[in-house]
């Protein structure tokens, strides 16, 4: 069997955990990660730690990798405030730079194959207002700032008759459980709902009116990332990857006030990115009594209280619906999906083992 090997970049994320765990299990894969911090899955060949905006130390951090055959680029760097550094040009080039000093270490080598990159709703304007729904991979680019193009563009251009190809997923609102995400809903859900608990109060919703989504797994993620690694008509192709339900937050609360053994309530409007940094010596008293992992608010949460505002539709009275269409991939034979409330329990559920959350 000839093996492939994988660099999976940002192995600590959201998505890159998920990938580090699934690829490591998987027959014929060898995973080699690429991450500050090592990993606290899978079982990696090779550990790769280094700044990615450092163009000397990644070249030197790969000379020492063995030869590697695909990529999955699912780093990223956040602004503080995430709104703005969405629209921020130096926060579109320090993401450039950081794909470039991968591609330029690995792409030489003859047996390099693929990379896929991660994009997601933004690419459709869903963070500028509503979109119409589902958003679909065949409208034209849309005209605002956004680091995606010029990582595409870069990755167009570079790959164009070089021997490899590369390919784009499209995720929708990442269900994991990375530490200190900017963008982990699961984190902000699991360490509010204790919260609330351990202060006697029921599940309030903290956001805003009601409208429908959907979500991405981080296995089904892993998933359609092997799909990609893996059949050639994937080569220049751009894909959604979504659950392939439809969810509104608000009839979720009940399925998730029951798994913390909570009753549930109703609007309960907070600000969480202001309000839940105000309780931290609550959560330290939650991780003594019930011998949790030795972690601050911030360190589980990160600047997700910031995406649980936007995602919950704080001080929005209809917040647009936001759908994105999974039947191009399907078409392409992916048929993978997953129920977005059990996926929600079972990160939890996750993080509960893992004593980063309470039971």
């Amino acid at each position: 069997m000839t093996i492939k090997r994988i660099a999976i970049v940002g192995a600590t994320g959201l998505v890159g955990a998920a990938a580090t765990e699934y690829f490591s299990g998987l027959p014929g894969w060898e995973v080699v990660t690429l991450s500050r911090r090592s990993p606290r899955r899978g079982k990696p060949v090779h550990h790769i730690s280094a700044d990615l905006t450092d163009t000397d130390a990644c070249k030197a951090a790969f000379a020492q990798a063995p030869t590697i055959t695909h990529v999955l680029y699912a780093a990223l760097y956040e602004q503080e405030d995430l709104l703005e550094g969405w629209k921020s040009t130096s926060q579109a080039g320090i993401n450039l730079t950081m794909l470039q000093n991968v591609v330029e270490n690995v792409a030489g080598r003859l047996d390099f194959k693929h990379l896929t990159i991660l994009q997601g709703g933004k690419a459709y304007g869903s963070h500028l207002g509503r979109v119409p729904v589902p958003a679909k991979e065949r409208w034209p680019r849309m005209d605002h700032q956004i680091f995606y193009w010029q990582q595409e563009d870069y990755l167009k251009s570079r790959s164009a008759d070089a021997g490899w190809s590369y390919s784009i997923l499209r995720p929708q609102l990442i269900l994991g459980d990375a530490l200190a995400s900017p963008i982990n809903i699961i984190a902000a859900l699991g360490v509010y709902a204790s919260v609330m608990r351990e202060l006697r109060r029921p599940l309030s919703f903290p956001g805003g009116g009601q409208y429908v989504t959907a979500c991405a797994d981080s296995r089904l993620i892993a998933r359609a990332a092997e799909f990609c690694f893996m059949h050639e008509t994937a080569a220049g192709e751009t894909y959604n990857v979504v659950n392939g339900d439809a969810v509104n937050w608000r009839d979720l609360w009940p399925s998730i006030a029951a798994h913390f053994n909570m009753p549930v309530a109703g609007d309960e409007p907070m600000k969480l990115s202001d309000e839940m940094p105000l309780l931290d010596e609550c959560w330290e008293a939650i991780v003594a009594k019930h011998g949790l992992q030795p972690l601050k608010m911030s360190d589980i949460v990160g600047s997700s209280w910031q995406t649980a505002d936007l995602t919950w539709g704080y001080g929005k009275e209809r917040p647009f619906d936001r759908l994105m269409s999974p039947i191009k991939l399907r078409q392409e034979g992916f048929s993978d999906c997953y129920d977005t409330e059990d996926a929600i329990l079972y990160w939890l559920t996750r993080m509960q083992d893992a004593k980063i959350l309470p039971r």
